[in-house]
């Protein structure tokens, strides 16, 4: 018998195809054969792939605060941390890809070589990946207003014109986790004994348990003694904005709150359905298309345009002048604010019914201010304006639900946030990407 270095599988004979003929010669796959290669990661990613494009945008951000937390320095102990650069890349191009898991993204890094492109050699793991997706909501927030601010100054953006829009995003939690206050209550008696029974179980360890799993068990039920008081809280404020609610108070139900998520409300969504949801908010420059500002609320879209247009001055220390919305956003306080601003607001019109708009549009109809919107988007400019609206922030919306923005994979309105920012980070990136192409061919 033969003698080989490694097992070779035995190759299973092809019948011959017509009677005359011999077996059919072909290349078969070999996969124990001992191959030696040598590439750089630079060579196996080619010149126009669009990782690389993620990754020149991403040096162009200022990341200073992140690497100022970074307690590895020279001279002293500690092991290097991983670059933030290769951290911002790595969930921009997942963000471009439709990857919201860390999980998926961990094995993508593993398996992919866009991926390990921009790892370079460094290993990163599910966990550091996660956190760093929401822990870093206000330097994200920042990262969103400094690369705003630098365009602004190169004339791409000037924000005379803006538009918003809602969306209304999946919420990590069940409808069956909504409990009303009474049942809340009990949960918390509940969860406070668990918790106690669990300490006085580690206290008098005799019986030999199992500390780590003790350890993960007291965790968890922390967890959830959080939530429920955060739970209760969060009923609170729902009473609050009920009691300012125009509706009757035959149509209010009891109120209920979140064990999973408390911060997430049931909302209305496209399909009609009611689920437990964020309403994310976009503002978007209508002139270049780059979102200039991000924010999410667990309330309607009415009364978003005023903080939104707030956001705006404080961003970049100047007003739009004007701004387009939907119906949804606008009532008589609203539209006065902005006139004191100086900010025209184009917005759909009132329903001709007056008993209509009395039960859905709180509006003062004979109000100078809503007088002047009226002539305003009866004028053909007007008109013409407003149909700018659809090209503009309904573009935005629709592009981050094709990059998979259809529910948050995490609890609570700042990591909500946080992902949201990476939809507008990425949105921008790669609008900037196509006006500096166009310019160079026209160039």
């Amino acid at each position: 018998m033969q003698q080989t270095l490694i097992d070779i599988p035995e190759e299973k004979q092809l019948p011959i195809a017509e009677k005359g003929k011999g077996r059919p010669r072909i290349q078969r796959a070999n996969r124990q054969q001992i191959e030696m290669r040598v590439a750089a990661l630079d060579s196996l990613v080619p010149e126009d792939h669009k990782v690389r494009i993620v990754w020149e945008m991403a040096q162009e951000y200022d990341l200073s605060k992140l690497y100022g937390y970074i307690d590895a320095i020279e001279g002293e102990a500690g092991r290097p941390a991983i670059d933030p650069l290769i951290l911002v890349a790595l969930w921009l191009y997942a963000t471009t890809e439709r990857i919201g898991s860390a999980r998926e993204l961990a094995r993508l890094c593993e398996e992919h070589i866009a991926y390990q492109w921009i790892l370079g050699g460094v290993s990163v793991n599910y966990h550091t990946l996660a956190d760093f997706r929401v822990n870093y909501e206000s330097e994200l927030d920042e990262i969103l207003t400094e690369n705003v601010a630098a365009l602004m100054s190169e004339g791409i953006v000037s924000l005379d014109r803006t538009a918003q829009d809602g969306i209304r995003v999946r919420a990590y939690a069940g409808s069956g986790s909504f409990r009303r206050q009474a049942r809340l209550e009990t949960f918390l008696i509940e969860a406070e004994e668990e918790v106690k029974a669990l300490k006085e179980m580690g206290r008098n360890d005799k019986e030999g348990f199992d500390q780590r799993r003790l350890s993960a068990q007291k965790r968890a039920g922390e967890e959830r003694l959080v939530r429920v008081k955060e739970a209760l809280d969060e009923i609170k404020k729902v009473k609050e904005t009920k009691a300012r609610s125009h509706k009757s108070k035959g149509k209010k139900k009891e109120e209920r709150s979140s064990t999973t998520d408390p911060e997430a409300r049931i909302m209305k969504m496209a399909d009609g359905g009611f689920r437990p949801a964020y309403n994310g908010q976009f503002s978007v420059d209508v002139e270049s298309g780059i979102v200039v500002g991000v924010d999410i609320t667990n309330q309607v879209d009415q009364g978003q345009m005023i903080p939104m247009i707030d956001q705006i001055d404080r961003r970049y220390h100047r007003l739009p002048k004007e701004h387009l919305v939907d119906g949804g956003f606008v009532t008589n306080s609203d539209m006065e604010e902005a006139s004191k601003r100086n900010v025209q607001i184009y917005a759909p019109l009132l329903e001709e019914d007056p008993e209509k708009s009395s039960l859905h549009q709180p509006y003062k109809l004979e109000t100078p201010i809503v007088q002047a919107w009226q002539e305003r988007m009866n004028s053909m400019q007007g008109k013409e304006i407003y149909k700018e609206r659809a090209s503009s922030i309904e573009w935005v919306n629709a592009l981050a639900r094709n990059r998979g923005l259809q529910q948050f994979g995490v609890r609570g309105k700042q990591k909500a946030k946080s992902a949201l920012l990476w939809y507008a980070l990425v949105h921008n990136l790669w609008v900037l990407n196509r006006l500096r192409m166009a310019t160079t061919e026209r160039c």
